[in-house]
């Protein structure tokens, strides 16, 4: 049944639906009040947007969700979209978990933690911060100006048990509630104050510290007045480093709109008592919506459910989101309080759009400039390699061992030069001898393309190792008949070494870089932007792979591990605890006194040293 007839049998209630492809693949999802009128807008030529010839094109399915109101249909929107990530929508990549501060007001001696997730629980959020960095210098210049305790709820009970408190207390960074340093009232008000200052309210703090310190000096009591005024002094200049952009008192968020083509900039002001206290820019990229409903499923994904922002009295933007006023009712409720959604056309918020408009573009520029070192990269390494098609998706792999026990493996993606966290992948060997490189690569191999329906094949192909290890790659491919290019990529071996050592990332070696069916490797210049990537890739597949190994490793004990060492049998084992006396003896000893074990080679010695200086739980 083609998509006319579809529409006749649509509900005309409020909803969600969905375009497919002829795979059940979700092209599009949008939200209606009306189903049947919003989708026959689509199918019968309705909507003249430039984009909805290409979303009919490759649409033969259309399904309908129908929702209890509106506003509902607008929450589900974005669920769907998080969940399915159409083509044809715009999503906001706030899926990698942005860090934020935490403050837990009904805690004893409440304290700043960093997480990942907001949960309703009755505690107080900031952020997100897009910059772990960011986070960290919000944090270090607050503690000094208002030093909430930092330390565990452990830690803090072993300071009482101690009777004496950590060195944060001689730096002044923390006020000592762990052995009653303070009272609680005191420390009540730095909480306020924290709270105050993360959110912006900068001048009504002033404002309270003020008065707090007339009410001091005025009781003579010049010890806290004096400190009350260092307070004031350490805000105010942090509020020198936030530019003035209005003289009105109102909360604001700002937002900049640039596009070149498909690619978008976002950018938020965060605007509050007049001033500029934060800006975060977002990249889209293949966007294939207008304006309008950009900015209207953009800001019901910025506020949604989980994000942990605050929305302002008022929002700026440079268009009329598409929202057939749902949105802003939904905004309201989320606030609690009015909510004003404005395009200003003159005047000062005009400028200050301006302003977030300008702050776009640049962002926009930098992007595509960079993509542009990115595209001529990829061709480089298309050139060099002889590849059918510039590599824009790589996957590299990486076999980590540990002294032939534990082997695991390790995928990484990396899309337009950049790593793709979201497909990466770790393997346990399952079946293959652990000391066996060649074996162990071989089941990876098998195992990542057994799935070529569910996941896409990359333009490369790109291991780590020589020879050896791309035949096995290639062997694996030609089993299921993939012809997608492969390399593998390896340092100059010392007794092949004609060539002075390359000076980078401590002093590798030059590389080599080998391809089927060529004897001799090619060689890039130490300085080529495609060889930079390519060893990117790989130290990334490399420290992947590793950290899985360690974390597999804190989890099992030196002894079950060295019964799996080779070389080293129940006989040996034995004689190394009896003559050493314990397991920690074995970990301490040099590799004389192991050689000088009965039983124990100076192989097995040099072996089990080894074994051991890489063996640390953790």
């Amino acid at each position: 049944m083609g998509l006319e007839d579809q529409v006749r049998s649509l509900p005309t209630s409020p909803g969600v639906y969905l375009f497919k492809s002829i795979r059940g693949r979700v092209l599009y999802v949008g939200k209606a009040q009306n189903l049947r009128s919003r989708v026959r807008q689509y199918v019968g030529g309705g909507d003249g947007r430039a984009q909805i010839p290409k979303l009919l094109e490759r649409a033969e399915d259309v399904e309908v969700v129908v929702t209890p109101s509106a506003k509902d249909a607008l929450l589900l929107e974005n669920e769907l979209i998080k969940r399915h990530r159409p083509p044809f929508n715009v999503r906001l990549r706030d899926d990698k978990q942005y860090l934020a501060l935490r403050l837990d007001p009904q805690q004893d001696w409440p304290r700043l933690t960093q997480v990942r997730r907001f949960v309703k629980d009755g505690a107080l959020y900031f952020g997100p911060y897009t910059s772990s960095v960011a986070m960290h210098e919000v944090v270090s210049g607050l503690r000094r100006i208002f030093p909430l305790r930092s330390c565990s709820d452990s830690s803090f009970r072993d300071y009482q048990r101690r009777g004496r408190p950590c060195i944060e207390y001689e730096m002044k960074r923390c006020v000592g509630p762990c052995c009653d340093l303070t009272d609680r009232e005191r420390y009540a008000e730095l909480v306020r104050g924290t709270v105050l200052f993360l959110r912006g309210r900068s001048g009504k703090l002033v404002a309270q510290l003020r008065a707090r310190m007339d009410e001091a000096s005025t009781a003579l009591d010049f010890e806290e007045a004096a400190r009350l005024r260092d307070q004031i002094g350490a805000v105010e200049r942090t509020l020198e480093s936030q530019q003035i952009v209005t003289e009105s008192a109102v909360d604001r968020d700002v937002f900049g709109l640039a596009r070149h083509a498909g690619d978008v900039e976002v950018r938020v002001l965060k605007v509050r008592e007049g001033r500029v206290v934060e800006s975060y820019g977002y990249g889209l990229t293949d966007v294939m919506l207008d304006d309008g409903m950009l900015m209207g499923s953009f800001l019901a994904q910025y506020y949604g459910a989980g994000s942990g922002r605050e929305v302002p009295r008022e929002i700026l933007t440079p268009c009329a989101p598409e929202d057939d006023g749902v949105l802003v009712e939904w905004l309201r409720e989320q606030a609690g309080r009015a909510v004003g959604l404005r395009v200003p056309r003159r005047g000062k918020l005009h400028e200050l759009l301006g302003m977030a408009i300008e702050n776009a573009e640049l962002g926009l520029g930098r992007r595509l400039q960079a993509r542009e070192s990115v595209v001529a990269t990829l061709e480089e390494l298309k050139e060099r390699l002889a590849l059918p098609k510039r590599p824009d998706r790589i996957e590299g792999y990486d076999v980590s061992t540990l002294q032939g026990t534990l082997s695991v493996a390790s995928r990484v993606v990396f899309e337009d030069g950049l790593p793709c966290k979201a497909d990466y992948r770790r393997y346990k060997i399952r079946q293959a001898a652990p000391d066996d490189d060649y074996a162990c690569l071989r089941e990876v191999f098998q195992r990542r393309l057994a799935r070529l329906e569910q996941e896409p094949l990359p333009d490369l192909f790109l291991v780590d190792g020589g020879k050896g290890q791309l035949g096995v790659l290639r062997a694996a491919l030609d089993d299921v008949g993939c012809d997608t290019p492969a390399i593998s990529i390896a340092k100059e071996r010392d007794e092949e070494s004609r060539r002075p050592r390359v000076k980078r990332s401590g002093g590798l070696k030059a590389e080599r870089i080998f391809l089927p069916e060529r004897k001799d490797p090619v060689r890039l210049a130490p300085n080529s932007r495609g060889l930079l990537l390519l060893q990117r890739v790989r130290d990334e597949s490399h420290r992947f792979a590793i950290e899985f190994q360690r974390s597999l490793r804190s989890k099992r004990n030196f002894a079950s591990l060295l019964e799996e060492l080779p070389g080293i049998g129940p006989k040996k084992r034995a004689a190394l605890l009896r003559e050493l006396g314990s397991l920690r003896a074995v970990k301490e000893a040099s590799e004389e006194v192991l050689a000088a074990v009965s039983g124990v080679s100076a192989g097995d010695a040099q072996r089990l040293r080894a074994f051991l200086d890489e063996f640390s739980p953790e």
